[in-house]
């Protein structure tokens, strides 16, 4: 119960582990009194001393370098009192080991060094003599096992920081390509789609009164177009709704249906050369690149009569042609439909090429078929 408010306050853990440190250093501190040789009662000093070292704790993932030098300098005074001895060294430790974890072993042996120093100095002076005692030599066994261990921890908890941020820039960018890939799905078939749509319907509007049966003809195309435009949305929408890859595969295999739509757009299509068989992947982006080549050429060649689309098979390549005969052709500025169709080719190693010919625009894309040479 009340676990939600446990893990949004960090401050229960560090109260909860505090107190239960300070009944281990009082508890400790009360039995070492009375098992030694003369025994002697913890007082009320010592326990309001050692009560005093150990709440510093509640401060430390705050202030772990200060306070590791305050508990060491305490737990040395209170060892040299005589109050009886107990586990206060404790709580230098945990100050060390947070000092470790936070700052790094430089910053946390540099301080560690220094409080040996210190404590060697006010040893001199307290014992009249330079000698060392076997307690010398466990302070800097110690202190060098905890930063070791807090060392090891610091690295293992970086390393797991580092798989997490790799892992969640993945995700990202996986994230990012897949928005990518559906946004120039919805793109290739809504603006072909629209394309066409626009043209017949400009076609019924202009011969309604004259020859309503090719305004018939042309409200027949608009009908297919636009049912074919719904059910590739839809099934793109169904990708998004579950999150599984059943969106309809485009394939050459559909290049004649692409072709008619042109024509019933008023444009004379030729075609030359086959694409042969196709990996999946080359099959669909050459699709969309021809799509979308098409639909610039009902959309923005002025004046066209005429396209060309081309096949041609090279040892490893597939490249694909698509020329117009519009008037008064300019340099085109870069838009969804060819950043989509350079995009598509870049991600199978690919590229795409849209220049201005003596006779209209042509689009050149190069796709590589693996397994060929």
């Amino acid at each position: 119960m009340h676990y939600w408010w446990r893990a949004r306050n960090p401050w229960f853990g560090r109260v909860f582990r505090t107190f239960v440190v300070l009944a281990f250093v009082l508890g400790g501190s009360s039995a070492s009194g009375r098992w030694q040789h003369a025994p002697q009662l913890l007082s009320p000093l010592g326990a309001g001393w050692l009560a005093a070292t150990v709440l510093t704790l509640l401060l430390v993932h705050r202030y772990p370098l200060p306070l590791f030098v305050l508990t060491a300098a305490s737990a040395y005074a209170y060892y040299l009192s005589p109050e009886p001895g107990g586990p206060v060294i404790i709580v230098p430790t945990i100050a060390l080991f947070v000092l470790t974890r936070q700052k790094g072993p430089v910053v946390a042996g540099s301080t560690g060094a220094g409080v040996l120093a210190a404590a060697y100095g006010v040893h001199i002076i307290v014992a009249q003599t330079f000698a060392l005692s076997a307690w010398a030599l466990f302070a800097v066994v110690w202190m060098a096992a905890v930063i070791g261990i807090a060392t090891a921890v610091r690295f293992q908890f970086a390393a797991v920081a580092a798989r997490r941020e790799q892992a969640d820039e993945h995700r990202h960018r996986m994230a990012e390509q897949e928005r990518l890939r559906i946004a120039r799905e919805v793109h290739d078939v809504v603006a072909h789609s629209l394309a066409m749509i626009n043209v017949q319907a400009g076609v019924a509007a202009h011969v309604a009164d004259r020859r309503p049966e090719q305004a018939k003809e042309a409200l027949l195309n608009i009908k297919a177009a636009s049912a074919s435009a719904l059910n590739d949305l839809r099934a793109t929408l169904a990708v998004l709704r579950s999150g599984e890859n059943r969106a309809p595969a485009p394939s050459l295999a559909q290049v004649d249906e692409l072709l008619d739509h042109t024509r019933a757009a008023g444009l004379a299509v030729e075609l030359h050369g086959e694409a042969g068989d196709l990996p999946a992947p080359v099959d669909g982006a050459a699709y969309r690149i021809l799509q979308e080549s098409l639909t610039n050429v009902v959309r923005h060649a002025d004046g066209a009569q005429r396209v060309e689309v081309r096949f041609e098979r090279k040892p490893g390549t597939l490249v694909l042609i698509v020329r117009d005969d519009g008037r008064g052709t300019v340099q085109p500025t870069p838009g969804h439909g060819l950043r989509g169709m350079r995009e598509r080719a870049t991600a199978l190693g690919g590229s795409v090429e849209a220049s201005v010919t003596g006779q209209g625009f042509q689009v050149r894309a190069e796709l590589p078929v693996e397994g060929e040479k």
